[in-house]
């Protein structure tokens, strides 16, 4: 693995892992002010941005890997060469789609520009670019599974999301 690559992936693993840390504060705050005489408007908004960071790091770290629930059953019928076709397509569709969702993503941070969130001192497109950057980075890693299955460094000899049966 390129030290490029592992920078990127620790980096979203740290980043995935403050997001929620700061969802599980958050709620907790959420949850002791109830018993309190103090109310804090802003933690379900904050909790509802931290979360939306959470996935966008951790889901193109999911699709790298293979933590996506996956039905393999029928993949684990097929020849490795044949799958390894088959998954090049399924990564070029995932390329395809998160394309799209990279320039609607751009369009979608641009509009938050104008916009202030309710009760954080931000504008929204800070929240909006979650979408951006999730979809930056589900390019970034299909491209790579593409590569590793040309290159078949792809093990296909453990079953991904299911058991040997």
């Amino acid at each position: 693995m390129s030290n490029f690559r592992k920078i990127i992936d620790n980096t979203l693993a740290f980043l995935t892992v403050l997001s929620f840390a700061g969802v599980i504060i958050i709620v907790t705050i959420q949850i002791i002010s109830r018993f309190t005489p103090m109310s804090f408007i802003w933690t379900e908004e904050l909790t509802r941005y931290l979360f939306l960071y959470g996935i966008s790091f951790g889901a193109p770290l999911a699709l790298m890997r293979n933590e996506f629930i996956n039905v393999d059953m029928i993949l684990n019928r097929m020849s490795d060469n044949f799958r390894r076709y088959y998954e090049v397509i399924i990564y070029l569709t995932i390329i395809l789609l998160s394309l799209v969702m990279v320039v609607q993503g751009y369009t979608f941070t641009l509009l938050g520009d104008k916009q202030q969130s309710a009760t954080m001192p931000f504008q929204m497109s800070v929240v909006h670019a979650s979408l951006l950057i999730m979809s930056v980075f589900l390019v970034f890693y299909a491209a790579i599974k593409i590569i590793d299955l040309i290159k078949n460094k792809q093990d296909y000899s453990q079953n991904y999301g299911g058991d040997d049966n």
